[in-house]
């Protein structure tokens, strides 16, 4: 396991250098500059300011400097954020961009599971039809047209939460929440029927009920428990993403998250807030896709990560 772990923290080392990279040169093919975007400056005032960024220096020299900066954990200095450090304000606006990814996964994943666990053990019935009809709707219907719908009910004509805003404490949340969860929902009830209902018509399943074994422990101790490693292996990286933010819900709630400010860097190509916002979705991806690897072993002991094999 020691040496799996170390090998695979090795990859992501080099797979984030990648990443850093090709997000830098990237971002020199966009036309204009971060400062003539956004301030209206003479050719001598832009020169000035340049030079303070480094920006007048050659590409390779700029990149050499970027990446020295990496290396000591510094992801930059913003051009149009009031000349902040990068990793501030990712940290100031990583809290709510959190805890809306956590309520939606906690939310969508336990409802989706339950929706999942009631269609496979009450196969073709009314709760089976009524649970993939649900999963459908969850994965056809984008989150940002639930969002909207969640608004007008919710917010306008009932006024039972806010319409946007992140002001009123938790009620802020609860809408935006709702909307990405829908997506977890839809996927954890497809992924818990579909493999619930192979693995409760396996040849082991059969044994267990011959010797006796409850509908419980057949539910649960059994077939659940198999069940879990494929949605492991989806929720994973989709759990990242929702944690790290969610660019177009973030905007419609009007939610200060890391997704919000990331639309708001592209519009006045922030070269900085860019890179550091993509470095850290990455980090977070990589991250959750390891982690992801190692509960492999801890939800089904037949796997075992040994040697960097799984």
């Amino acid at each position: 396991m020691a040496k799996y772990i170390a090998r695979r923290l090795l990859y992501m080392f080099l797979t984030l250098f990648l990443i850093a990279t090709a997000s830098f040169f990237l971002m020199k093919t966009l036309p204009g500059s971060p400062i003539s975007a956004a301030n209206k400056l003479s050719p001598e005032q832009l020169a000035v300011v340049e030079a303070k960024y480094g920006l007048d220096k050659p590409v390779p020299v700029q990149y050499g400097v970027y990446m020295l900066n990496l290396v000591q954990g510094d992801l930059g200095t913003s051009f149009q954020f009031g000349g902040k450090s990068v990793t501030g304000l990712i940290l100031d606006r990583m809290g709510p961009s959190f805890i809306l990814g956590a309520q939606a996964m906690v939310f969508g994943v336990f409802i989706g599971i339950v929706f999942g666990m009631i269609a496979a053990l009450k196969q073709n019935s009314i709760f089976d039809y009524g649970s993939t009809f649900i999963a459908i709707l969850g994965i056809s219907i984008p989150s940002f047209v639930f969002a909207s719908f969640l608004q007008y009910w919710l917010a306008a004509q009932w006024e039972l939460f806010p319409v946007a805003l992140w002001k009123d404490g938790w009620m802020s949340s609860v809408l935006p929440s709702i909307s990405l969860a829908m997506g977890p929902l839809a996927i954890s009830a497809r992924f818990i029927r579909t493999e619930m209902i192979e693995v409760l018509s396996s040849d082991y399943i059969t044994l267990a009920k011959s010797k006796g074994a409850n509908g419980y422990e057949v539910a649960f101790k059994h077939a659940f428990r198999n069940a879990l490693i494929p949605l492991v292996t989806v929720l994973g990286p989709l759990a990242a993403g929702l944690l790290t933010g969610s660019l177009v819900i973030e905007q419609i709630f009007a939610i200060p998250g890391i997704g919000e400010q990331f639309v708001k860097a592209i519009m006045v190509n922030d070269y900085a807030v860019i890179m550091g916002t993509t470095l850290f979705f990455s980090v977070f991806l990589i991250a959750v896709i390891l982690i992801v690897d190692i509960l492999y072993g801890i939800i089904d002991p037949r796997i075992r990560l040994s040697g960097g094999n799984s």
